[in-house]
């Protein structure tokens, strides 16, 4: 038979009146049933949480901190469980599933860690004019008020701790909006987060239909919002709500550049198997993972080759099996999109390397060269396990590639030089460059976000708290400074 599961509303555990099943995308199989609220349900979700902001934002920092700490503990004991969980209803093979789950305990040891030291204040002497003399200004941040979090399938444990985490320590009501491919990732948060002492009405954890999300965005109660999914649907919701706060992390088509002193043996062989990793890893479904390969002439010849068999050699198969790298995509519907795209690219003139076949919702690894520059697959986020190499000839044009794109997530620059680091951290448009790997890299406590259509706001623990709340500037006067 299969588990229903209910969602949170105001901290509490509740069904709704209707259902949907939430299958796997290996074999079909339905993983769990899950509750839908009703918009009486969403509508008290919202009320609550609204009502509940000014006692959420003066709760003592360690009330906080201890239920962020609770969460992470709690999680390190359910591990290979959530681990399964998240396997069988992304599809993510059970290894990287493991590893989600090992992020999203740092991610809520992170909060419990910023909670405490966050909204020190910050004190400033005014009397460096005369007329600001005996003054003093002490800064402090306080919430916007109720956050509405919406998360992605893609990472559905993890990205659901990035918007939970942050606004708890922040002291930030906050109403999370699971993916409807993968729900019960984000409701089993509630599970850890229900045996806290946080205030009733500070959370809730509800699985909206996304054609009734506009009203939930539009809804003044809910000032802020952080999403992450795809540049069409984060800039439709900016665009609705322009007086909103949004941080949005949207998509990349991420970029790792090889250059001409990363040149022996041992770098190659290196840059290959990152390469190979993480352009597959998640089945590709990750907005860093590696989309293009752009490397310098020099180097070239020599590197290709050993990125395709890197490629070839990844295990595909059963997500549930240990030794899988390479699962399904999340549907079916996902894989016959990056068919099509490839497809696409072949029939332009590109040169098909290896992979190009579909099963079902699994996509083999793909490599491709000569790529024309105005294929689908060269302007767009592929979101699956598919790469493009490319050839520059020296350093300058190498970053001029990688820049030509409408994105701008993260980039990866394999050099041994202190100096062209530099220049590509000055060089590249992107949120992040990580030097000597592929750009694949997240430390979840870094700020994460992008430039150009990858969104706006920057994501990691501390940063996240920067974005949901605002400085407020107290000033005393009459002292003797």
């Amino acid at each position: 038979m299969t588990s229903l599961h209910a969602f949170w509303l105001a901290g509490r555990q509740v069904t709704g009146e209707t259902t949907f099943d939430v299958t796997s995308p290996w074999d079909g199989r339905v993983v769990g049933q899950v509750s839908v609220p009703t918009e009486a349900q969403v509508e008290e979700a919202v009320a609550a949480a609204h009502a509940v902001r000014d006692e959420f934002a003066a709760t003592p920092a360690h009330v906080r901190a201890a239920a962020l700490d609770h969460v992470s503990r709690r999680l390190v004991e359910r591990t290979e469980e959530i681990a399964q969980l998240i396997s069988a209803e992304n599809g993510k093979p059970i290894k990287w599933a493991r590893g989600e789950v090992g992020r999203a305990v740092s991610v809520f040891r992170f909060a419990a860690e910023e909670a405490r030291r966050f909204n020190g204040g910050e004190a400033q002497r005014l009397d460096t004019d005369q007329g600001g003399q005996g003054r003093l200004a002490l800064t402090r941040r306080f919430p916007k008020g109720v956050v509405l979090g919406i998360a992605p399938f893609n990472f559905p444990l993890n990205l659901c701790a990035h918007k939970i985490a942050p606004a708890i320590a922040a002291g930030a009501p906050i109403i999370l909006k699971p993916a409807p491919a993968t729900p019960l990732s984000g409701l089993i948060i509630g599970d850890l987060l229900a045996e806290t002492e946080l205030p009733a009405g500070s959370w809730s954890i509800l699985p909206v239909a996304n054609d009734k999300m506009p009203a939930l965005v539009q809804d003044e109660r809910l000032p802020v919002i952080s999403f992450t999914g795809s540049e069409k649907v984060g800039y439709a919701i900016m665009d609705s709500v322009p007086r909103k706060h949004c941080t949005l992390e949207l998509g990349g088509n991420g970029a790792a550049v090889v250059l001409a002193d990363f040149a022996s043996d041992a770098d190659l062989d290196w840059a290959a198997t990152r390469i190979a990793t993480f352009s597959n890893y998640q089945g590709g479904q990750s907005c860093i993972s590696v989309q293009r390969v752009i490397a310098d002439a020099t180097v070239y010849d020599r590197l290709l080759p050993r990125i395709v068999a890197a490629v070839e050699a990844q295990v595909t198969g059963d997500p549930s099996d240990a030794t899988t790298d390479v699962g399904p995509l999340v549907s079916e519907a996902a894989a016959e999109r990056v068919e099509s795209w490839v497809d696409e690219a072949v029939a332009a003139g590109a040169t098909l390397l290896t992979g190009g076949k579909r099963d079902g919702a699994s996509y083999a690894p793909t490599v491709l060269a000569d790529v024309p520059a105005d294929v689908t697959i060269s302007c767009e986020e592929v979101f699956g396990p598919v790469l493009t190499v490319h050839k520059a000839d020296g350093e300058a044009a190498a970053f001029a590639a990688a820049n030509n794109s409408k994105y701008g997530l993260q980039a990866g620059v394999f050099t041994h030089d202190l100096q062209t680091a530099f220049r590509a951290h000055r060089a590249l448009e992107v949120g992040g460059v990580v030097i000597g790997d592929v750009p694949s890299y997240r430390a979840d406590q870094m700020p994460y976000g992008g430039a150009k259509q990858s969104g706006v706001g920057r994501e990691g623990v501390r940063f996240a708290m920067d974005d949901y709340t605002y400085e407020r500037v107290l000033v005393l006067t009459g002292l003797a400074l």
